[in-house]
């Protein structure tokens, strides 16, 4: 009924409680009651038998049906679970209702951008991330595609107070990073083998990949990864994954840069070598999402097509906890963006002439157009705030572009992460031949290292079309076209 995990890091974990708070939102309002389930809850948390987490998650089953745990001999909430069924016989009500928030009935306009090519499912789970009584505002990008909770693509703005471990997604800060070296472009096929190389020698992927080397390290001397128990948990995986990138669409790529005259500060017109990498905060990252959006289900009870979109209050412990982690994520993602970057530079014997990167899959403390404070909620959005630049990358073989922002405040300030998947992972598989993957690979030039059929450029949707879809969002000012890429091996594909 109840499930264990040994914890290692017993000092971390006896600083920690489970609060009077914390059990009173599970419906005890009896004080007897509240002393012995803390007493309880403390002395498993006291002694690594259970996290947080899972703590709360058998109390919280335990109120709603006891005997289950009062059938089991010598288990840990056995007491606790006579207790309730002896109050019940009795007549008392120890257990308050906790509230399910209704969502609204009237579903607000939002706009969307390429509506013909976005799928229902998005729009469905749109739809209803908009009736959540805390939401204010949302838009849908022209890469929108069905996700968990809110879609890839979709931007949600919520009372200022209030935040969505799902909407802001699993792989927190996911990022995008562009260095622009003072070398000709054609450089990637005069020197294919030199760069192939370098991100052979500097780049890492997988699940659990990490790097033995680092350039600079310097974030982990920051006091926050001491803030919180979570954080300090995950300090080593999180070094040891420094400078490295996941599964799925990450990549680092070389590519042909091209930009008309003016178009970025500092740098002339031409066809210049460039290198863009997109990867977000690994397993730091994705643990922090799953430990909150747990606690934020557990909390925050929703009908069941909205229980993704469960959200954390700022001015509780949990919440506070989730944006430092969220925060320091972001930082985090940028550093590993760097370290590839770095490296890779170093290795070159040259410094970029400019680097311009932007995440994703985060949230920020905004003000709409009419001055109302919100969170703003971007999962597979880039920030298009008038003049921020950015980047919007297309697939293995198709272009990506450096954009400006122009602010619309219909967006809430935001444009597409990318083309956005026409189809699931394993309709790709299923569907799209080796065979046609190659002929394209070919017939763009492009040179591949690692990646599957789940990532073919026919799985995406076609990124001018895109970019079409959003010509009042964004201005192009440069366009990338990939030549030579590495992603993660075809054993790493994630899960749809």
């Amino acid at each position: 009924m109840y499930f264990f995990v040994p914890l290692n890091n017993k000092k971390a974990m006896e600083k920690e409680k489970v609060s009077n708070n914390e059990l009173k939102a599970l419906g005890i309002n009896d004080v007897d009651v509240l002393v012995n389930f803390s007493r309880v809850a403390n002395g498993l948390l006291k002694h690594n038998v259970m996290d947080k987490t899972q703590i709360l998650a058998n109390l919280e089953a335990l109120i709603d049906d006891p005997m289950p745990y009062s059938l089991k001999k010598g288990g840990k909430f056995k007491n606790l679970a006579d207790e309730v069924i002896a109050m019940r016989k009795e007549g008392k009500f120890i257990k308050q209702g906790r509230s399910i928030f209704q969502l609204k009935e009237e579903i607000a306009n939002f706009p969307v951008w390429g509506l013909e090519h976005i799928e229902p499912g998005a729009l469905a789970q749109m739809k209803t991330a908009i009736q959540l009584p805390v939401a204010v505002a949302g838009a849908l990008m022209p890469d929108a595609h069905q996700g968990y909770g809110l879609p890839i693509g979709g931007v949600l703005a919520t009372t200022a107070n209030t935040i969505i471990p799902f909407a802001v997604g699993v792989d927190i800060a996911c990022r995008m990073c562009l260095s622009i070296f003072d070398m000709p472009a054609e450089t990637v096929d005069t020197e294919t083998e030199m760069l192939k190389g370098l991100l052979l020698n500097n780049t890492h992927f997988g699940i659990g990949s990490v790097s033995k080397r680092h350039h600079d390290s310097s974030l982990f001397d920051s006091k926050t990864w001491g803030e919180t128990k979570v954080i300090r948990n995950l300090k080593d995986k999180a070094y040891a994954q420094l400078g490295t990138s996941g599964t799925g669409n990450h990549f680092v790529e070389w590519g042909e840069l091209s930009l008309s005259e003016g178009a970025l500060e500092g740098i002339p017109a031409g066809n210049y070598l460039a290198l863009l990498s997109h990867s977000g905060s690994r397993g730091f990252g994705g643990s922090v999402a799953d430990y909150y959006s747990k606690i934020a289900m557990t909390k925050t009870k929703l009908p069941p097509e909205a229980k993704h979109l469960a959200w954390l209050e700022l001015d509780k412990d949990e919440g506070q906890e989730y944006w430092i982690a969220m925060n320091l994520a972001g930082e985090y993602a940028s550093a590993n963006h760097h370290e590839i970057h770095n490296k890779i530079a170093k290795a070159l014997n040259l410094p970029p002439m400019m680097r311009i990167e932007n995440h994703h899959n985060f949230a920020w403390k905004e003000q709409l157009a009419d001055g109302t404070e919100v969170m703003v909620h971007r999962k597979g959005a880039t920030p298009a705030g008038e003049g921020v630049l950015g980047i919007i990358p297309g697939t293995m073989s198709t272009p990506g572009f450096v954009v400006r922002g122009k602010g619309d405040a219909a967006s809430i300030n935001s444009a597409s992460h990318g083309a956005g998947r026409l189809m699931s992972r394993s309709a790709a598989i299923k569907t799209i031949s080796k065979a046609a993957v190659a002929a394209n690979l070919v017939d763009k030039r492009i040179t591949l290292m690692g990646s599957d059929i789940d990532e073919a450029p026919m799985a995406y949707k076609d990124i001018h079309t895109v970019m079409a879809a959003q010509r009042d969002l964004v201005e192009v000012l440069a366009k990338f076209e990939p030549r030579i890429v590495r992603m993660a091996d075809a054993m790493e594909r994630p899960e749809d």
